[in-house]
This record gives structure tokens, C-alpha cells and sequence, in this order.
């Protein structure tokens, strides 16, 4: 991969110049970017995938779904279905995508949709009934049709922007510089103790603007695992050997913990909102011990395995108090 990365760097230059004259015309007005009445906060990145949308996307519905009607957005990688879609009993990973699909089955009482056309599926949920009143963007920071009034950029904490290049010899959808147009950006997957020089060490090389509040966030994994009808300690794995299944950008930081705990087990390892076929799915259903992330066990429920579990994450972010205060008074005085 890495030497293929290096043949392909000569096209850098051509992608670079695209997508910073896409940037510019948006900037310039040329091409027009929609506003609109309602708060809308987006969550995104400059790189592919890996950064951890789907958990802060979770940590703003919790923010703000005591006192406001949240609806979330996104594009829904990888469903079967077309155009605007909105959640509801009969909804399906295959319907929605995997990430929304999770976001329905943890937060039942706020409205998902998903629809590839931003612009389409925010006019749609204003014409619901009740309206939200804050709407969330997942993976739209490239979307510039629609001009969020609050962008949270998320980078990782072992693969930050700036250190990257734009595609195809680098992950970066957009230039670095592309950073400017968020308020909040938070890097993710940090370890639980960085030290304060560590933190102002990382702000400069990422070198954001004044106007730019920098956050950091970690990894929480729970002690127990659950499966469709009940839970166990994670700690009673060591026991067995069981099999893990990933279907994630970059599932270094869970097989890391893992190993911290001392358990023994095989990686199944598939692409990023991977399609499992009838083959590997039976594959699967042969272990007799499963364990996969969240957003997999939204696609492999439905296979008839008594013992598949998954490992529920929270994220955790430094100075939660500081980015609820950023988030709520965005929404209040907007």
C-alpha cells in the first residue's frame, strides 16, 4: 500500500488543485453555500474516515437532548436505499446505513434521517412536525452546499492533519488549510493522561487560528459486553478464546486494549462499513464466541448466533464542561 501511495504521489498536485479551487469558489461566493433558520452543527474531518464521527455525534445528542428536539443527518454510507429516508420501527442497517441505524437503536426518541443531499434532507426535516430545533451533520464538513453555523473538525490523536497529505498518496479529502472554516476541533483517540505541555505541543503543529477552540477526546471501553439479550464482564473472555470482528477505518485502539487485558482471540479484519457476504457471514456464525464493535453488531444481529456480543465505547472529552458551554450557547443564541 505504501508503495502504491508513493506511484500514485505525482497526483497529488492535480487533486490538490481541484478541490482548493472547489474551496475557493465557495469562499468567493461563486459557488453558493444555504443558510438557514435552525442551529445546525456539523461534525467532520479533513481525512478518510477513522476519526471517531459517530461517538461525538453521540456525546452532542446527549448535550442537548434534555432541552432541545435533535434531529440528526447523515449521508448513510453504504445503504440500500435512495434519496431521503427518515428512521422508524422498520428501519434497518441496510435502510439507513450502519451509523445511523446505531444512533436509532441508542437514542429512540430523537429523529434520524439520512439523505445524500444535505441541502434536500435538512428543507425535509423542517417540514416535520414537531420541527427539530437543532440539527446535527455527520460527515458534511466537505458538504459546502449547506453552511453549518458550528463545524467541529475531529482529528485523530495517532494520525493528526497535519501531518497528512491529500489523497490518493495521503488520507486528506481537502487541504489542511481547510480547517479555517470550523470553530471547534477536537483530536481524538488521545491517551487519558496527556500532559498539559503535550496539548499545547500538538495545538501548534496543527497551528489553528485564534477564533479556533482546541479539545481533546479518549477512548472509553465499558467493562462489560452485550449481546441482544444480555451482558457479560469482558473479563470472562480470558477464559476462551473468542473471535473479533471488525468492519472499521482503524481498529488498532480496540485490539490494543484487548491485548492490555491479557485476552486471547482472532481478528477477523474487514474495510470500513464492509458488506458482509452469505460466505463470511457463515463463516462468522460458525465461532463459537464473537465479539465486534458497535457499529458492526448494527449489520451482524441479524445472524442467529447465541453468543455475539459487542463492546459499547463512550467518548470522553477533557473539558467536557468547556465544549457543553461552546455547544449550548451556540444553540441558544442562534
Amino acid at each position: 500500500m505504501k508503495l502504491l501511495r508513493k506511484i500514485l504521489f505525482p497526483f497529488n498536485a492535480l487533486y490538490y488543485v481541484v478541490v482548493f479551487l472547489r474551496n475557493t469558489c465557495y469562499d468567493l461566493g461563486i459557488f453558493k453555500s444555504k443558510s438557514y433558520t435552525i442551529p445546525i452543527i456539523c461534525v467532520g474531518n479533513l481525512s478518510v474516515g477513522g476519526t471517531g464521527k459517530t461517538p461525538m455525534i453521540e456525546v452532542l445528542i446527549q448535550m442537548l437532548q434534555k432541552d432541545y428536539k435533535v434531529a440528526v443527518l447523515s449521508r448513510g454510507y453504504g445503504r440500500q436505499s435512495k434519496g431521503f429516508v427518515l428512521a422508524d420501527q422498520e428501519s434497518t442497517a441496510k435502510i439507513l446505513g450502519d451509523e445511523p441505524f446505531q444512533i436509532v437503536q441508542k437514542f429512540p426518541n430523537i429523529t434520524v434521517a439520512v439523505d445524500a443531499s444535505r441541502q434536500r434532507g435538512i428543507e425535509q426535516l423542517q417540514n416535520l412536525d414537531p420541527t427539530p430545533e437543532v440539527i446535527l451533520l455527520d460527515d458534511a464538513f466537505q458538504h459546502r452546499k449547506v453552511r453549518a453555523g458550528l463545524s467541529i473538525v475531529l482529528t485523530a490523536y495517532d494520525n493528526l492533519f497535519c501531518d497528512d497529505v491529500v489523497l490518493p498518496a495521503g488520507n486528506l479529502r481537502e487541504p489542511r488549510s481547510g480547517v479555517k472554516r470550523a470553530q471547534v476541533v477536537i483530536v481524538t483517540k488521545s491517551p487519558k493522561k496527556l500532559t498539559t505541555i503535550e496539548k499545547e505541543t500538538i495545538g501548534q503543529r496543527l497551528a489553528l487560528h485564534p477564533h479556533q477552540k482546541l479539545f481533546f477526546s479518549s477512548i472509553v471501553y465499558a467493562d462489560e459486553i452485550v449481546s441482544k439479550t444480555t451482558s457479560i464482564l469482558l473479563k470472562e473472555l480470558k477464559h476462551q478464546k473468542f473471535t473479533l470482528v471488525t468492519g472499521i477505518a482503524n481498529p488498532k485502539p480496540l485490539l490494543v486494549h484487548l491485548e492490555r487485558l491479557g485476552l486471547n482471540f482472532e481478528h477477523l479484519e474487514f474495510s470500513d462499513h464492509h458488506e458482509f457476504s452469505e460466505k463470511e457471514l457463515s463463516h462468522i456464525n460458525s465461532k463459537s464466541v464473537v465479539l465486534t464493535t458497535e457499529k458492526d453488531f448494527s449489520r451482524l444481529q441479524a445472524l442467529d448466533h447465541k453468543a455475539l456480543y459487542y463492546l459499547p465505547i463512550t467518548t470522553q472529552i477533557d473539558d467536557t464542561s468547556a465544549i457543553e458551554k461552546t455547544i449550548k450557547r451556540f444553540v441558544e443564541i442562534f
